[in-house]
């Protein structure tokens, strides 16, 4: 719960007020958690199923939506190489290479770890966005970081699995890589 918090806090730039003008994009949101939770259990359940299938997905899921914005949306392309840059990268990093990362984790690796691991995404994004010069520093932002890191090594230690193990886990993992 620490950990989540903190992903509000960056999210919410500190307001966690919320607004019923945007109720219906909370609900959304809210189905979209169901949904890939129950993604995530059903790919764990099904583990035979190839991780090349995850390509289908993002096929039918780009057409599904390519229909909706040429229906509802306003085409408005890239102007700078800054924005096609970020346009590629979201389309091969979180929307490409992640989902196959996810899949194969989910259906082979450790789901307890892979969760808490989970949580360094918002993380992740808030020190690139520092590095970058994209995003000030603040004492909000710092707790928030904070609240990430330590949520999530509660969670570790919660699960079971005592840290000096997770980070063997981790250490081992990353050697049969290099071995690879």
């Amino acid at each position: 719960v620490l950990a989540l918090a903190g992903c509000g806090l960056i999210i919410s730039r500190g307001g966690m007020s919320l607004q019923a003008d945007y109720l219906p994009g909370y609900l959304l949101a809210a189905g979209c958690a169901f949904i890939w939770s129950g993604y995530s259990l059903l790919s764990r359940l099904i583990r035979q199923v190839s991780t090349d299938v995850v390509g289908w997905y993002c096929l039918f899921a780009a057409l599904l939506a390519a229909i909706a914005h040429l229906s509802w949306e306003q085409t408005v392309m890239p102007q700078t190489a800054q924005h096609w840059v970020g346009v590629v990268g979201l389309g091969l990093g979180p929307m490409g290479l992640a989902f196959f990362c996810w899949d194969k984790g989910v259906k082979q690796g450790d789901i307890q770890l892979l969760g808490v691991l989970s949580y360094a995404a918002p993380l992740i994004s808030v020190l690139l966005l520092l590095a970058v010069g994209l995003a000030a520093y603040s004492h909000q932002l710092l707790l928030a970081c904070l609240a990430i890191v330590l949520g999530s090594l509660l969670a570790a230690g919660v699960s079971g699995k005592p840290l000096k193990k997770l980070r063997y886990k981790l250490l081992l993992r990353r050697s049969k890589m290099d071995l690879s």
